[in-house]
């Protein structure tokens, strides 16, 4: 009789490979962002390491690849990938135990992703017999689409059109808002009141007035959105202005909303959001019944 044994050895990697994305290694990207990778590598094996070379590989679209900078490594646009060589990287010519090499590029995120749901870039990282991959979550874009007007079909508003000093005209004001890419949470909507301007007190939908609050001493306003799904516009909340100019403002345009900003909680990300959006003035560049001459003070 004879006796056959066979084993199985598993050898260890020795190799650890770790990232940072703008120093951070939990980094959670945003739209059009510039990213700063760095990629550790180090040997924890007992023998040193001569001749290596490095592949980074992504696997997805959400990088404009044209924006790809490094100083020691060559970028395939085949294949999306990234490979630095021994020859250009040191420590990739030789490490020794226990020792710690980096290499680094930059790459931009998209400024849009179409239709995309819970954005994610991976990327894959292969040194010899090593393979790491990793992972990093994109925020959506949460936006809101605000406009002006003086004619529209929701309130009626009255006054000098154009405004004149120490008279009152009101206007029209209307919130949309939108998340682009994942679903978001406790979305708010915060803008501030000049002083010479006032909430006449008309909110439309009638039901947002409970989600809809004024401070006078901050003159702050907030409206509570709620939820939002990806890609769904959320209901448009109205709301009726009142500007009396002052004698400084004559010849100008006035701001009738002053610091917009949209807030909410990315569940996909589960991080905070925040996005500003510029102020609504007299000259109404959202209403087409409106001029840019109907916008100054008179």
């Amino acid at each position: 009789l004879r006796e056959i044994e066979r084993g199985v050895e598993i050898t260890e990697p020795s190799l650890y490979i770790s990232q940072e994305i703008n120093g951070n290694p939990q980094y959670i990207a945003s739209l059009g962002e510039l990213l700063h990778y760095e990629i550790f590598f180090k040997n924890v094996g007992e023998k040193g390491l001569t001749n290596l070379f490095m592949v980074n590989q992504f696997e997805d679209s959400i990088l404009d690849f044209e924006s790809m900078n490094s100083n020691n490594g060559d970028y395939q646009s085949g294949d999306n990938s990234i490979i630095f060589d021994w020859n250009k990287n040191p420590k990739l010519q030789y490490l020794s135990p226990l020792e710690e090499g980096k290499v680094e590029f930059w790459i931009r995120v998209k400024d849009d992703l179409a239709n995309i749901k819970n954005p994610i870039i991976k990327n894959h990282i292969f040194i010899g017999q090593t393979k790491q991959s990793f992972t990093t979550k994109v925020n959506s874009k949460l936006v809101v689409e605000q406009k002006g007007y003086f004619e529209n079909d929701i309130f009626e508003n009255s006054g000098p059109f154009p405004p004149e000093v120490g008279e009152e005209t009101t206007y029209t004001i209307t919130w949309t808002p939108k998340s682009y890419y994942s679903d978001v949470e406790n979305v708010k909507v915060k803008a501030l009141l000049p002083n010479n301007v006032e909430l006449v007190g008309e909110v439309f939908p009638e039901e947002e007035i409970l989600n809809f609050t004024f401070d006078s001493q901050t003159r702050e306003i907030v409206w509570s959105v709620g939820g939002l799904e990806k890609g769904v516009e959320g209901s448009t909340i109205a709301f009726q202005v009142k500007l009396t100019p002052s004698s400084g403002q004559r010849g100008s345009v006035a701001i009738l909303v002053d610091q917009v900003i949209i807030t909410g909680y990315d569940s996909w990300t589960e991080s905070n959001l925040n996005s500003p959006s510029i102020s609504i003035n007299t000259n109404l560049p959202n209403s087409s019944s409106a001029n840019e001459d109907q916008g100054i003070i008179q």
